[in-house]
């Protein structure tokens, strides 16, 4: 074929709108490979347990981390070793979210059994959801992530305004958009439930079932617990752990879900993203790309492969 002008005005006109369709078609998809393709840091684990005679000697499920002014923060559960031990609150800073430095006045909350934490700041205050003693979650409030007060327990009601049924309601994870505040939590890990609440004094059941359940597929037929939920191109995504053995001696594999409603959950048909034995997983940006970061039983980190625009909220 002889190349004219027109001819090649045609092709880039061609190529232009291919790309087009490719950018929107990425743009759409449930899945972006941003949020699912990463390779694993070096040097992890990046923050661990002290392995000394310290109150922290380990840590366990969940450790949280937030980007705040310029730092990195986690908040961590650290305990003797003995699995009857009180769990405590400890607190560690970071420049680049890799080399931490321990607070050195840790624990910064020990009144309390606090484990499984998660941490969201909202109107100039931090505030904490952990599970207490017997899995009962509890908040705690502070205006600078160090110095913490107990707010009581988490007060969760079906759908009649009736209390939920007595025994464990753990893994609380926090998630706010336009003034409700919405709150995750598990029941022996059998299920995930949905409750929210504009007052943070009661919530109250969107439905009295799961809106995240077990199975159909094996990696996660008995088990499961959701850790982080955030906003990304005006879908939700929630990276939860789970279990494939019927007594939980497999690994605490890291998975991931969509939905456009915080209630209708579609999973990521290639999970699990970690098939290893590393639970309570986050999705950070770093402003260049994602992070996801596993917190037990001690904090490792992966970088996406793919270069991506921040989330909107977490």
């Amino acid at each position: 074929m002889i190349c004219t002008l027109a001819n090649c005005r045609f092709s880039l006109a061609a190529i232009t709108v291919a790309a087009l369709l490719t950018s929107l078609a990425r743009a759409t998809e449930p899945f972006p490979r941003e949020l699912v393709e990463f390779t694993e840091y070096q040097s992890n684990p990046v923050f661990s347990g002290t392995s000394l005679n310290t109150w922290d000697h380990k840590i366990r499920e969940r450790g949280y981390i937030l980007r705040h002014e310029g730092k990195w923060h986690l908040w961590y559960t650290g305990y003797t070793g003995e699995r009857s031990a009180t769990k405590s609150l400890g607190y560690a800073t970071s420049d680049d979210g890799l080399t931490w430095k321990r607070f050195p006045c840790n624990p910064v909350f020990d009144e309390s059994w606090t484990e499984d934490v998660h941490v969201v700041r909202h109107e100039d205050n931090f505030y904490l959801v952990a599970e207490g003693k017997d899995d009962i979650p509890h908040m705690l409030t502070s205006p600078d992530g160090v110095n913490w007060k107990s707010a009581g327990r988490l007060d969760v009601r079906r759908v009649d305004g009736s209390a939920i049924s007595p025994g464990p309601y753990g893994t609380p994870t926090l998630f706010i958009e336009k003034g409700t505040w919405y709150l995750f939590y598990e029941r022996r890990d059998r299920g995930v439930w949905l409750a929210t609440s504009r007052d943070r004094k009661v919530w109250t059941n969107i439905q009295d079932s799961p809106v995240l359940d077990r199975g159909p597929d094996a990696y996660d037929r008995h088990a499961i617990a959701l850790n982080q939920v955030l906003k990304y191109k005006q879908r939700y995504y929630c990276v939860y752990h789970a279990n494939a053995d019927p007594k939980w001696k497999g690994p605490w594999t890291t998975c991931l879900a969509v939905s456009d409603d915080l209630i209708h959950w579609e999973k990521y048909s290639e999970n699990p993203l970690i098939g290893s034995d590393d639970s309570s997983g986050q999705l950070i940006h770093d402003g260049q790309r994602f992070r996801l970061y596993t917190a037990h039983p001690d904090v490792r980190v992966r970088f996406s492969t793919h270069p991506s625009i921040g989330g909107d909220s977490e």
